[in-house]
């Protein structure tokens, strides 16, 4: 068509998607005989009756599935690696360039939005909005704050080098004190951060902090917290054990990581004060398996029995609270290639349409995007896959990393499209 996009002033593009049956994920069931407007990086329109264009190219879903992009509120792009040392070590360009071909198999996963939940820079943002390299919206929290010694502390015992903060690689960045905490906070919101990541308990891929261990004071916690609000942000916390959550929700943390031994009077205290979980079950799922085989020491092998064996429990815990649950995944290096059995892990405790609503409605608002990402709206971006089947009826078909997708759509270009 001869339109200008009048931001870029590239040819405009129009496609009319019809043919197929609507994934609303507010419903639990295909809707038929609507039709979508595709122009440049927005829906136009979305009708019940046919849309009047000439100039759209019609795209024929042949009663395929046509649903919104797939959102992942916890992953880590320039995790290529499992050993997470070895990743801040790594040069900064070969960090990079390896995040690119993670953010690229993201996208071919029907995943149009993820969450990075500490590593990814403004620099990667920047390089997928200008088209250097393909891949979901990257929504950062820049480096995650950790105490010395804490679950960001990837050093052993013997090792009194400072880390690398500064290298691509790098997930976390140590900041002790109140005015510490502050500091650092500020500079990731300076640098371009969605959200301030903190390390609020122990975890299992580091040498030293049990996960009974509390990560940060209650102070400090407070000031990570209050300088988010500053910016008009969020402040989400690695946590597994009933006791640091409760110490994050009092504290006004609002995206709580993990959550495996959470408790239901826990759970209700959170859905109450408004915070939103994100569950991350696949990834013990995978160190258990393979951890060992790439590089995970024997005192992180030995911690994860203890929060994979709580996960699909949580979930029913979490649901019976009405505490809100994104998606989320959290898997380091080439643990990456089970990324889709967080669909199934999940169907065990959880109805398929809470599991879709948790990567589309839910994952939008925690990246702050509702209304333009997780739904097919007029307005909306035309993030978009096409599924051949039912995801209601069977969740498998959003797993075999995109093999249902015949098409998959991300501000209005297509990253995949075996339609006529």
């Amino acid at each position: 068509m001869n339109d200008r996009d009048e931001r870029t002033g590239a040819a405009a593009t129009s496609y009319l998607f019809t043919g197929g049956r609507l994934l609303d994920p507010s419903g639990d069931t295909l809707l038929d005989g609507f039709e979508v407007l595709v122009e440049n990086d927005r829906i136009k329109e979305v009708s019940d009756r046919p849309i009047a264009t000439g100039s759209a190219t019609r795209i024929d879903l042949s009663g395929r599935t046509l649903m919104p992009g797939l959102i992942d509120c916890h992953v880590h792009v320039v995790a290529a690696l499992v050993d997470i040392a070895a990743n801040a070590m790594a040069p900064s360009s070969l960090a990079a360039m390896r995040a690119a071909r993670i953010l690229r198999t993201l996208l071919m996963r029907g995943f149009t939005t993820v969450r990075d939940a500490g590593g990814a820079d403004h620099g990667l943002v920047r390089a997928i909005d200008e088209g250097l390299i393909e891949g979901p919206r990257l929504i950062i929290s820049g480096k995650a704050l950790s105490q010395t010694g804490g679950h960001g502390d990837s050093r052993v015992r013997s090792d009194d080098r400072m880390p690398f903060p500064d290298r691509v690689g790098a997930l976390c960045r140590l900041a002790d004190g109140v005015d510490g905490v502050r500091k650092a906070a500020r500079e990731e919101i300076k640098s371009g951060a969605r959200f301030v990541k903190i390390m609020a308990n122990g975890g299992v891929a580091s040498p030293n902090d049990p996960i009974h261990a509390l990560g940060y004071s209650r102070d400090e916690i407070s000031a990570a917290v209050e300088e988010a609000k500053n910016a008009g942000l969020y402040v989400a916390a690695h946590l597994y054990t009933d006791e640091a959550i409760v110490r994050a929700v009092d504290c006004g943390v609002h995206s709580l990581e993990h959550c495996n031994l959470i408790r239901p009077e826990t759970a209700l205290r959170a859905a109450a004060a408004g915070a939103v979980a994100v569950p991350t079950l696949v990834t013990y799922e995978a160190l258990a398996a393979e951890g060992k085989a790439f590089g995970l020491s024997p005192e992180s092998v030995a911690k994860i029995e203890t929060v994979r064996s709580g996960g699909v429990a949580s979930l029913s815990i979490m649901r019976e609270a009405g505490l809100p649950m994104a998606f989320g995944s959290d898997l380091l290096g080439p643990l990456q290639r089970h990324h889709c059995l967080e669909w199934e892990i999940r169907a065990r405790a959880l109805p398929i349409a809470e599991i879709i609503r948790s990567a589309t409605l839910v994952g939008a608002r925690l990246c702050g995007l509702e209304g333009q990402i997780g739904a097919i709206a007029p307005g909306a971006y035309a993030d978009l896959i096409v599924v051949d089947g039912d995801p209601y009826r069977d969740v498998g078909v959003l797993q075999r990393d995109g093999a249902h997708m015949a098409a998959i759509m991300k501000g209005g270009a297509f990253a995949k499209c075996s339609l006529a």
